[in-house]
């Protein structure tokens, strides 16, 4: 799995001109799927976002993480973050996971952070969405479960 991992002070993704996901302060997750992923890529990423310590304390040091700092979580399934660009000019995708067993593994993530996180929002799976991010920092992070970067 990889996710761009955004702190934000608000973050919305539409569909279709409606608001299907909206949260105040928090993290702004992009995650991708790759066809090697499985249940223990699921809970590293889970545990490895919602315990990054990219939020202020009380010195103004990044030591709290989202669940310290009870912040709200905006999942949204990017499947181009599997897109292979060393070759050519068009992404080569066959790393990406795609159709409904990447759905499965989205929203396995998705239940297991909302047994730990009090608000999670999400887009919508394989949907053309506009997404609208207020970075805070700015604070971008990218995270591979195979530990690539």
């Amino acid at each position: 799995m990889r996710a761009v991992v955004q702190r934000v002070k608000s973050s919305k993704v539409e569909v279709d001109g409606q608001i299907i996901g909206e949260i105040g302060g928090g993290l702004n997750v992009l995650l991708g799927i790759s066809v090697k992923d499985a249940d223990e890529d699921v809970i590293y990423m889970k545990n490895k976002i919602l315990n990054l310590r990219i939020f202020e304390d009380e010195n103004g040091k990044l030591n709290r993480s989202l669940l310290d700092v009870q912040g709200e979580l905006l999942v949204i399934s990017q499947f181009t973050l599997y897109g292979d660009c060393r070759r050519g000019r068009r992404p080569s995708f066959v790393n990406a996971l795609s159709g409904d067993k990447a759905r499965i593994i989205y929203e396995k993530f998705i239940d297991e952070c909302k047994n730990s996180v009090c608000k999670v929002e999400t887009g919508k799976f394989g949907a053309d969405m506009l997404v609208t991010i207020e970075n805070d920092g700015p604070v971008t992070l990218m995270i591979d479960s195979e530990k690539n970067f």
